[in-house]
């Protein structure tokens, strides 16, 4: 049974940085496309970030520059940095793991970004 769980999310100042964990079990990390997403209120869930089996990053244009993707194998744990936030920024965080062509989503953590 594939489990995602985030955590990480909270309060923080615009400019200021958190530090979001997605812990995986059920799977490899080191051999699934894992990703981040997030939905704001109102708004339909987007795509952030990506780190497929070979360690290549993807962004999403919004935060380039600004969040880095990056995996722990012995962990089994992904990590999106975010610096220099923004009000903008504010959502709930999903972590995602594309497996075998089945998604599956953790419950999500919420960043609130004050201005």
């Amino acid at each position: 049974q594939v489990q995602l769980v985030e955590s990480g999310g909270g309060l923080v100042q615009a400019g200021g940085s958190l530090r979001l964990s997605c812990a995986a079990s059920g799977i490899i990390i080191s051999i699934n496309t894992l990703r981040w997403y997030r939905q704001a209120p109102g708004k339909q869930r987007e795509w952030v970030a990506g780190i497929n089996s070979g360690r290549a990053t993807f962004y999403a244009d919004s935060v380039k520059g600004r969040f880095t993707i990056s995996r722990d194998n012995a962990k089994n744990t992904v990590y999106l940095q975010m610096n220099s936030l923004k009000p903008e920024d504010t959502a709930v965080y999903y972590c995602n793991a594309l497996v075998v062509g089945s998604d599956y989503w953790g419950q999500g953590t919420q960043v609130t970004v004050s201005s």
